[in-house]
């Protein structure tokens, strides 16, 4: 086979039922195009890799990196692009929702001069297919996000997961993105400092056939903390962001307890301080679990082993909080400003230790 015009890069995670169909598509829909297919699989435990391995004895053309102990949608997009050589790459989910038959305009655009071509379901004949209401406002509330962070590249959909770009485009950006998250294409939009071509190619999302849907919770937080990467990032890490966040969440929460434990239901203080205390860490490392570190979140016994490592953490940082605190309080410093002094140290210590030792990579 000639070298390849077009590298098709495909994450997987969990989809052996669809590596034999969405093969024959993407061949029925490249036909007379120099082509090949990467996936990129991150250990999946339904054996995904193993099946791409078995197609490609006979098709050369069909590629299978099959990553272990690393997981993500981008970085395994950004490891796809790095194994092509084609002067042209496409991103395209695994689980056949994407419209390959757009794949040839889309490369036909490329040709005649685009950086970057955006499959959309918000222009011309695009469309999101039986998705809820619900879904439908949170797509299309990101999208007013994602395009007011990219200001000078902004698309229709920037949160697509639909798209092909240049090689020139990537080895300009590929430094600069971040291997967390899952929104790729709004982390290129975003990494290029010049204006670029971008057009659109209007598809239908489709249903999934086979396998489960990757949308949770983690998702949206993966989708926060790029937003707030590509905005404040150069200045303050995106994850001591958003542990400062969870972090004021817990405190609120905390707040809101003792306050009706020992308000309300006239428990002694201490004890309805230390049940509040006990339930604001427990939401901390739920949410910090979630968001701040989905990208090695703990889960089963690892889960428990991490919240009594967390616990310790926390009860430790807690000691130079005091101290500080007092000893500004005790140099006339007004006591808020001497007790958020006493947070920062806190918030710092444990977003260090935490990050080291709870949720290592």
């Amino acid at each position: 086979m000639s070298e390849a015009e077009l590298s098709v890069i495909i994450p997987t995670y969990n989809e052996h039922d669809n590596v034999r169909p969405i093969i024959a598509k993407l061949e029925a829909a490249l036909t007379g195009i120099a082509w090949e297919a990467i996936f990129v699989d991150d250990d999946s435990p339904d054996g995904t890799a193993r099946e791409v391995k078995e197609v490609s004895k006979d098709k050369p053309n069909i590629k299978v990196l099959h990553r272990i102990g690393r997981r993500g949608l981008s970085s395994a997009c950004i490891e796809g692009m790095h194994l092509s050589t084609a002067a042209y790459m496409a991103v395209i989910d695994g689980d056949m929702q994407h419209d390959e038959t757009r794949l040839p305009l889309m490369l036909e655009r490329m040709k005649n001069g685009a950086d970057i071509v955006v499959g959309t379901r918000y222009a011309g004949e695009g469309g999101t297919g039986d998705w809820g209401a619900a879904r439908l406002g949170m797509s299309k509330f990101a999208t007013c996000l994602g395009n007011f962070l990219l200001r000078k590249n902004r698309t229709s959909d920037p949160m697509s997961g639909f798209f092909m770009l240049s090689r020139e485009l990537f080895d300009e950006v590929a430094g600069k993105l971040a291997s967390d998250g899952f929104k790729i294409l709004l982390d290129i939009l975003a990494s290029s400092k010049r204006k670029l071509k971008v057009q659109e190619v209007a598809y239908t999302f489709r249903t999934r056939e086979f396998g489960e849907s990757k949308l949770t919770l983690s998702v949206l937080g993966d989708f926060a903390m790029l937003l707030i990467d590509k905005s404040i990032g150069r200045f303050i890490p995106a994850k001591f962001v958003m542990f400062a966040v969870v972090g004021c969440i817990g405190l609120l929460l905390h707040l809101c307890i003792l306050g009706i434990l020992n308000l309300v239901f006239r428990v002694e203080f201490v004890y309805a301080q230390i049940v509040a205390t006990l339930v604001a860490i427990i939401c901390n490392f739920y949410f910090n679990n979630i968001f701040t570190f989905g990208d090695t979140a703990l889960k089963g016994f690892k889960r428990v082993v991490g919240f009594v490592l967390f616990l310790l953490i926390c009860g430790v940082g807690a000691i130079p909080n005091v101290m500080l605190a007092k000893y500004l309080y005790s140099g006339h410093i007004y006591w808020m400003g001497a007790g958020a002094a006493g947070l920062v140290v806190t918030a710092i210590w444990n977003y260090a230790v935490s990050s080291r030792f709870v949720w290592r990579k």
